[in-house]
């Protein structure tokens, strides 16, 4: 059984959130936070969306976005997919 555990990208295509500004980018190794390439993460907006980008690193069929945190009234929009 192959193992798959693909590289994630995470981008913000919309932001009411001081923490995220359109265009920031997050990136996942596998199961890992690749920090020297990400800009600022949001733990609650990781928990809002992780089960997508779960989905992606293990091969999922799914489409890229839109996928949003609804923390309160801060509401930021992303874009998921695998980066090759």
């Amino acid at each position: 059984m192959d193992y798959t555990d693909n590289k994630v990208k995470v981008t913000v295509v919309e932001s009411h959130c001081p923490k995220y500004n359109p265009g920031d980018i997050i990136r996942f190794i596998g199961s890992e936070l690749d920090k020297d390439n990400s800009d600022r993460v949001c733990m609650v907006a990781m928990q809002a969306i992780y089960p997508f980008i779960y989905a992606f690193r293990r091969g999922g069929n799914l489409k890229s976005g839109p996928y949003q945190c609804t923390d309160c009234g801060e509401t930021v929009v992303f874009n998921i997919e695998i980066e090759e």
